[in-house]
C-alpha cells in the first residue's frame, strides 16, 4: 500500500511531531569539552584559528571545568601546552609538569560531579612534535628518524602512572603505538590503578583536519606522522586496531576525525563490545566557524547537524568543541 494512504510528511508536520519521533538524540551528558592549558598564562589566550576556543591559565581552567559541571557535560579532556620541551617529553610524566598540575586542580575542583580526562600522549611535550620517542634507524646505508614503538611504551607508561596519581578519571590513549593499551594498563593494575578507565584512540586517522589544534598546542612537528597514524584509504585496519585494543584492555575506543570518517565509525560501532567515541577535531570545528563567519551557513543549525550526525552513526560520547554551546541550546 503507498500513495495517497501512505503519506510519510504526516510526521513531519509540526516541530513536536518531528520531535516526538526523532530516532537520534544529542545528549549533554554524552558530549565532552577538550580543553588547552597552556603553562605560565595569566589569563585565557585566544586561538585564531579556532574562534571562541583558548589556551586557559590554570584559573580559568578551573572555572570552565565548574561550567563543565553545570551543563551537565559527561566530561573534560584536558590538554597540556608547556612552556619547556625535550626530545622525550620529560614534562610528560613531571608531577609538576602542567598537564598534571591542571588535572589535580580540576579533580580537587570537581570531584566526581564529572569526567576528568587526560590526553595521554608525547607530541604537546617532545621537541620534536612527534606522539613518541624518536631514534635513528638505518637501512640499506640510508638513515632514518623514526618513531621507537617499545621505547614509546616506557614513556606512556610512566605518563600513565603520573595522570592517574593527578587524579584522572580516565586516559586517552591517542599516540597509535602497537601495544599502548597493554602495556599502560599492566602498568597501571601493578601500581594499584586498576579502576583507572583507558579511552584508546582506536582509530586515529592521518588527517588533514588536525591543522588547528596543532596552534592550539602549538606543536613543534616537522613532517607527517603517517608511520603510526592511520591511511585515510583504509577502513578494514580500524576493525583491526579496535579489536586489538579492546583485547588489551581498552574500556573505550574513539574514531578520530568524525565526520569524515562516519563508515569507519558506524562499522566500529557494529561490533565493538565497549562504547565508542568520536572526536569533532579541531578542523571540523574550524571549517564550521569560517563558513558561519562569511555567512554561508546557520552555524548553530550546522553544529547540530554535524553532531546528530555523528551520533546517529553510532557514537556514544564525542569529543566536541562545541559542548557548552549544544548544552546551552538543549536547555
Amino acid at each position: 500500500m503507498g500513495y495517497p494512504v501512505q503519506r510519510p510528511r504526516r510526521l513531519r508536520q509540526t516541530p513536536a511531531l518531528r520531535r516526538l519521533v526523532a530516532q537520534t538524540r544529542l545528549d549533554p551528558a554524552g558530549l565532552i569539552l577538550p580543553v588547552f592549558v597552556r603553562e605560565g598564562a595569566s589569563e585565557p589566550i585566544p586561538i585564531s584559528s579556532m574562534p571562541g576556543v583558548r589556551q586557559h591559565s590554570m584559573v580559568s581552567l578551573v572555572q570552565e571545568a565548574r561550567r563543565v559541571v553545570a551543563a551537565g557535560l559527561g566530561g573534560i579532556m584536558i590538554f597540556g601546552v608547556p612552556a619547556r620541551r625535550d626530545a622525550v617529553g620529560s614534562g610528560a610524566d613531571d608531577p609538576d609538569g602542567i598537564l598534571n598540575q591542571a588535572l589535580a586542580r580540576v579533580r580537587d575542583a570537581v570531584g566526581d560531579e564529572t569526567v576528568v580526562m587526560a590526553d595521554l600522549c608525547l607530541d604537546e611535550f617532545t621537541d620534536h612534535g612527534h606522539c613518541g620517542v624518536v631514534s635513528e634507524r638505518t637501512r640499506g646505508g640510508r638513515t632514518d628518524l623514526v618513531v621507537d614503538n617499545d621505547a614509546t611504551l616506557e614513556r606512556y607508561a610512566a605518563m600513565g602512572l603520573a595522570q592517574a596519581r593527578a587524579g584522572a578519571h580516565v586516559l586517552g590513549l591517542s599516540g597509535m603505538m602497537d601495544g599502548q593499551v597493554g602495556h599502560v594498563r599492566a602498568a597501571l593494575d601493578d601500581a594499584g590503578y586498576a579502576d583507572v578507565v583507558l579511552l584508546a584512540y582506536a582509530a586515529k586517522y592521518a588527517s588533514g583536519f588536525y591543522g588547528p589544534f596543532r596552534e592550539a598546542v602549538e606543536s613543534t612537528l616537522t613532517g607527517d606522522r603517517t608511520t603510526y597514524q592511520q591511511d585515510p584509504a583504509n577502513l578494514t585496519e580500524s576493525l583491526r586496531e579496535v579489536a586489538l585494543d579492546v583485547a588489551e584492555g581498552a574500556d573505550l575506543v574513539m574514531v578520530k576525525p568524525a565526520l569524515p570518517y562516519l563508515d569507519v565509525l558506524r562499522a566500529v560501532a557494529e561490533v565493538s563490545p565497549v562504547p565508542v567515541s568520536a572526536y569533532q577535531v579541531s578542523g571540523e570545528y574550524a571549517q564550521i566557524e569560517a563558513a558561519a563567519a562569511q555567512g554561508w551557513i546557520d552555524r548553530d543549525r550546522v553544529m547540530l547537524e554535524s553532531l546528530t550526525s555523528i551520533r546517529r552513526a553510532g557514537a556514544g560520547q564525542i569529543l566536541t568543541y562545541y559542548a557548552l554551546r549544544v548544552a546551552d541550546l538543549l536547555g
